[in-house]
């Protein structure tokens, strides 16, 4: 028995470490998300500027051929001016041209916004192409790193499993290897811990002199009633004494009497209260 549970010791060792392994492996593509919900947002970004441009530069022309029509209107009147005869004449052709110019200088205004925003939004656009190729090549490169690293893991993990098919041979008993690799899976790497001074040193819990004693006999192996470790004797500097005595620590069956005295116990309490309630 004391070959099987150092065969449990170095296996705990092996499969605390491919546990890991297995974790770091799954944690590692996760590294590329916020980088890549970056590129996302860079390549939204940029498609939205481009719209903004297309709408812009829609506007460019709008306001153009409206700025040439206004100036167009405003030398035609001015060449009508030369052929009116009356004071009314004048005046109609007069306002006719102050609208003209009015409207010329409105669309010349609105051109040449347009044309600074055309112009701003193309250097952001350029801008936001490189960065959106520098992006991509350095995510390129991230994933290929990781896929090296990723596969470096998974050799590793692969050199593990193959120790620990060799320690299941020695152990010869499937349902205790699947138990024991549960137990370090949901304990922290920890499935098999000694039992010092009645103590189970996973869970703290101190356990039955007599169950104590058969961990401490070695003859099979014993599980944790508490924690589910498979526990193992070792020496305490201390007495055992010291943690309990065979009279008042009793056996895991004593759990359940007590829990009966106890209950009886507050049964006659209740009775007797009871009782006195109705005097």
């Amino acid at each position: 028995m004391e070959k099987v549970l150092e065969t449990l010791k170095t296996l705990q060792d092996i499969l605390s470490e491919k546990i890991s392994l297995e974790h770091k492996i799954q944690e590692i593509p996760k590294m590329l998300t916020k980088q890549e919900e970056l590129l996302t947002r860079m390549k939204k970004s940029f498609v939205e500027k481009n719209l903004e441009y297309e709408k812009a530069k829609t506007a460019e022309s709008e306001y153009r051929n409206s700025l040439l029509d206004a100036e167009s209107k405003r030398e035609k009147a001015e060449k009508n001016m030369e052929s009116i005869s009356t004071q009314r004449e004048y005046e109609a052709l007069d306002k006719e041209i102050e609208d003209a110019a009015g409207k010329e200088q409105e669309f010349r205004n609105k051109l040449q916004r347009e044309v600074r925003i055309i112009s701003d939004l193309d250097e952001e656009i350029k801008q936001s192409q490189a960065l959106i190729e520098q992006q991509e090549t350095e995510l390129d490169e991230r994933r290929r790193d990781i896929e090296k690293e990723v596969a470096a893991k998974e050799d590793q993990l692969k050199a593990l499993s193959q120790k620990e098919n060799d320690l299941a041979l020695e152990l010869n008993d499937p349902d205790v290897l699947f138990k024991f690799e549960r137990i370090i899976r949901n304990k922290m790497g920890k499935g098999i811990v000694a039992i010092k001074g009645g103590v189970c040193m996973g869970c703290h819990m101190i356990l039955p002199a007599q169950f104590a004693n058969t961990v401490r006999q070695g003859e099979e192996i014993v599980f944790c009633p508490y924690c589910s470790r498979i526990l193992y004797y070792e020496e305490s500097e201390q007495s055992e004494e010291d943690f309990f005595n065979d009279e008042d620590s009793g056996s895991l069956s004593d759990l359940d009497d007590m829990e009966e005295e106890d209950y009886d116990e507050d049964e006659e309490e209740d009775e007797k209260v009871s009782a006195d309630y109705d005097e």
